[in-house]
């Protein structure tokens, strides 16, 4: 018996092995399950999506982290950070007659003398951390967690828990440098060191990592089964519903000089504090789906009135944020609106640029702010570095998911000169900007990992090291115009805003021609015109035909962006 067997949030472990027993029993063959799902997920899938027990499931955070109870089903939303490699498991294991399996579980109860009845399974680790930058009202709804995560299993199910950790006593595995599956990471731009770890069968394996305590405060390590590596890619943000395990038994003081311990820890550790080893919950994932924009907000036009009545710096904001990468060509991201409002110095930076940026922080899922100053630009770690000693992606400022908003703020920035760093980082903010692409830092060569993050600069005067898409003078006309917006009046402008960007867009033919025209006549008219200003101008045309819930681009949006570009060039000129 398996206790109550279909109960998958307080026993999934029992689901597991239910449906294993029945596959065997069907196939008497182990070997054909290699690599393949027997129906467990299936399952799964049928409880989550069709029954609709998602909304059942309680969400793993910092704050419920002490009433999840181990080997449950729980959610975790989270960015991937870093991919640790693959990682060798005992599936399954004969005792006596019977063929039992540990998947989807930490442990390994296979008898060391039975190894020619075992089958050696693969599976994926990754590491992911909250979503940075991701803002309060964007955290997703936590109904019924409380009643959910405390004392709710029954005593026959607490029976089984318990008869199931007396089995379960170790955990094995290796992280394999040189598997098929690590040599396409490797080829992906995920190096796995030849230092990963290697480890015989039976020893434990309690993989701890050191949370960033600002950023990173409750990181998780998923580990995947029979999923496509395809369908995980670094910086993507993904919930996950899997067995939650979490031993605290396996915390313990470490002395330095234990050489066994090192031996099994190389590679699966950061550098930790000296006596302690700092558990990292694992998740056994069943389900993942990635997550966009709108799933970030809990219910569904809005112009807060932040900018002091500058009605034009409201327009092209409202064009920056509909922005979005919607396409590559060769080294250029098109779509892309990036934004340079100047004339702000420190006093109407405190008041309008902390304004704007309060606003877009309630508009917006992931935002996160930058102030640009030499010192900063000298001392901070702005792209994902490598660290071969501990074998893991060091997370930078800039590893950011697709979605996110940078608010840059100039204003304090004094001379100075930069040293290597600050050079480096500089270049790292202009690629960013110009092409939306973050070089990784993996020490003997550089990688370049896409991005599609919206970028707005506050600035004196046209920022010099931030060439953006779009400069435009700020003049505000009041300063006492803020006003607090209805909380449905926010969630309506997010649904906006998160809608119109997904809208797709073309131009028809007759339409084509028009553009093609005006072109021509502007760049007779101005020679300093080039592909630039045409690119910015298409991409405006698209991005106010969409601010209108329009999927083509017409006449009179087109006239509209002629027009909205020729009054700011007046600003421009008149502010010389």
């Amino acid at each position: 018996m398996v206790g109550l067997p279909y109960d998958c949030i307080a026993n999934p472990l029992g689901a597991v092995r239910l449906t294993f027993e029945k596959e065997v029993a069907s196939r008497f063959d182990p070997a054909a399950l290699d690599g393949k799902d027997w129906g467990a997920a299936d399952l799964f899938r049928q409880f989550l999506i069709d029954d609709n027990g998602l909304s059942k499931v309680p969400m793993l955070n910092a704050s419920t982290i002490k009433c999840v109870q181990p080997n449950t089903l729980v959610r975790f939303r989270g960015m991937i950070q870093d991919m640790l490699g693959n990682e060798l498991y005992v599936g399954a294991y004969k005792d006596g007659a019977t063929w039992k399996t540990n998947k989807f579980s930490d442990a390994s109860q296979c008898p060391m003398d039975a190894s020619s009845d075992m089958r050696i399974w693969e599976r994926r680790l990754l590491y992911c951390v909250p979503v940075p930058g991701q803002n309060s009202w964007a955290e997703s709804s936590q109904e019924n967690l409380t009643n959910m995560c405390t004392n709710s299993v029954s005593p026959q199910r607490e029976k089984r828990r318990r008869e199931d950790e007396n089995d379960i006593d170790m955990m094995d595995g290796d992280v394999i440098g040189d598997s098929p599956n690590a040599k396409k990471m490797r080829e992906d731009g995920m190096p796995s060191s030849e230092s990963q770890m290697a480890r015989t069968e039976g020893t434990s394996f309690n993989l701890s990592l050191t949370p960033d305590a600002e950023r990173n405060s409750f990181p998780c390590l998923i580990k995947i089964y029979d999923s496509p590596e395809s369908d995980l890619k670094l910086n993507d943000v993904f919930e996950f519903v899997g067995i939650f395990t979490s031993d605290p038994d396996l915390v313990e003081d470490r002395d330095d000089n234990d050489e066994l311990i090192d031996s099994f820890c190389e590679g699966a550790l950061v550098h930790v504090p000296p006596t302690k080893v700092i558990p990292v919950p694992r998740l056994h994932c069943v389900l993942h789906r990635k997550l966009v924009i709108n799933d970030f907000f809990s219910s569904p036009p809005l112009e807060a009135t932040v900018l002091g009545n500058d009605r034009m710096a409201a327009q092209y904001i409202l064009l920056h944020l509909l922005s979005r990468v919607h396409a590559r060509v060769d080294s250029i991201a098109v779509g892309k609106l990036s934004l340079n409002l100047t004339c702000f110095n420190n006093e109407s930076a405190s008041v309008f640029g902390d304004r704007l940026k309060f606003a877009i922080k309630n508009l917006v899922p992931f935002t996160q702010c930058l102030p640009l100053t030499v010192d900063y630009l000298n001392t901070v770690t702005l792209a994902p570095k490598k660290d071969y000693n501990t074998d893991r992606l060091v997370a930078g400022f800039l590893q950011l998911p697709e979605g996110s908003h940078l608010t840059i703020d100039e204003t304090p920035l004094q001379n100075g000169t930069l040293n290597s760093t600050g050079v480096e980082n500089a270049q790292v903010l202009k690629n960013l900007m110009e092409s939306q692409k973050v070089d990784y830092d993996f020490t003997y060569y550089k990688m370049e990992m896409a991005a599609d993050v919206q970028l707005l600069i506050f600035s004196e005067g046209k920022s010099n090291i931030l060439p953006a898409d779009i400069v435009l003078p700020f003049h505000p006309s009041s300063i006492d115009s803020f006003l607090e917006i209805d909380e449905e009046l926010l969630k309506a402008f997010r649904w906006y805003l998160a809608s119109m960007k997904s809208l797709p867009h073309s131009i028809e033919p007759h339409m084509q021609k028009v553009v093609e025209d005006d072109i021509v006549a502007a760049r007779q008219a101005d020679r300093s015109l080039g592909s630039q200003e045409f690119s910015r101008w298409l991409t405006m045309g698209r991005l106010v035909s969409v601010s209108f819930g329009e999927t083509f681009l017409s006449m009179e949006h087109w006239q509209m962006v002629r027009e909205l570009e020729g009054l700011r060039k007046q600003r421009i000129q008149g502010n010389l």
